[in-house]
């Protein structure tokens, strides 16, 4: 049990019955009134932002999360099939409600971490940044150079995004996988 001021950024813990991540917090205190924490959840299972203020007698479960390795096999009519790591014949589909944003970077064959709560998956783990090989990209085109000019491009998962012009199809590029951005140029073509 976490008292009122223990519940800080990053402590995943149960709020209605769902495991919720903690956004951000902010303890403090009105005029003549008790302390309260701030917080801003973001529920795993249903992706909502919730905004709750924990007050001093308020007290909240910290979630017991496991994590375990899966492997990404395909796609096939919005399911996305899995295997248990090292257990290719214990296989499970997926929804895109579980696995959210993630869903546009899933390489086929990788190894990524799920996170179980009560023995079900409620989300999906991939790292923040990943090496993505550029499959279609638009030639450079001469112009307006002076303010960083950007282009989109897709990389092998399917995903788009946006780049400098000097990126060329067969580029591995670094993407920051939580905002969809381009990064950096790892390997040229």
């Amino acid at each position: 049990m976490l008292q009122y001021n223990e519940i800080t950024t990053g402590k995943v813990i149960v709020f209605n019955d769902e495991p919720c991540k903690v956004l951000s917090h902010k303890v403090f205190r009105m005029q003549q009134r008790k302390p309260v924490n701030a917080t801003k959840l973001k529920g795993l299972k249903t992706g909502k932002a919730i905004e709750y203020s924990f007050h001093q007698n308020d007290k909240a479960d910290e979630a017991d999360l496991e994590k375990k390795g899966v492997v990404f096999i395909y796609e096939s009519k919005g399911e996305y099939m899995f295997h248990e790591a090292g257990n290719p014949s214990k296989r499970f589909p997926l929804t895109t409600d579980v696995i959210g944003d993630a869903v546009k970077f899933l390489k086929q064959q990788e190894e990524y971490e799920a996170l179980l709560f009560n023995d079900e998956i409620i989300s999906i783990v991939i790292p923040i940044k990943m090496n993505l090989k550029v499959t279609e990209a638009a030639p450079a085109v001469k112009g307006n150079t002076a303010t960083g000019a950007t282009k989109t491009v897709v990389v092998e998962t399917g995903a788009t995004v946006t780049c400098p012009l000097f990126i060329n199809t067969g580029d591995v590029i670094e993407v920051n996988t939580e905002t969809g951005a381009y990064a950096s140029r790892v390997e040229k073509a």
